[in-house]
């Protein structure tokens, strides 16, 4: 979406195509567009079994936002699944849609996905321009 000035900061063109675990729908940041921050947004699909989507803490010297969000029309509180996510050595055990605000120099993760019985979403975000999310840490 390029048609005017700044349609080319609306994204439409959105992944489709499923992993293992879900669908990491979009992941901005300012290697997509300069002084974007980063945001990430995925859907985790209905799983057999237990899945580690990143399994290492770490910590930055920016805060960021974690979330997960059910998909249940009737009770949006309703995680539809279980989640452990760590902060500093502490694990916890998600069954409920939430937002966690980690701040700066506080290890979390890792992140498992325990159980899932609807879909959850994902959504993770932080102010700095040049982070890329714990897969690209990796690379």
């Amino acid at each position: 979406m390029a048609e005017t000035k700044y349609g080319k900061y609306i994204v439409t063109d959105l992944n489709k195509v499923p992993d293992a675990l879900g669908t990491r729908v979009y992941c901005l940041h300012g290697g997509v567009f300069e002084g974007a921050p980063y945001v990430d947004c995925a859907w985790f699909w209905p799983q057999s079994h237990e899945v580690v989507v990143v399994d290492k803490g770490h910590a930055h010297d920016f805060g960021e936002v974690v979330t997960f969000f059910g998909s249940n029309p009737e009770d949006p509180t309703d995680l539809g699944g279980e989640i452990e996510f760590w902060l500093e050595n502490e694990p916890h055990t998600i069954t409920k849609s939430c937002v966690i605000f980690v701040p700066k120099g506080i290890k979390h993760c890792p992140l498992i996905l325990k159980k899932v019985n609807r879909p959850i979403f994902h959504f993770a975000t932080a102010t700095d321009k040049n982070y890329r999310g714990p897969q690209e840490m990796e690379q």
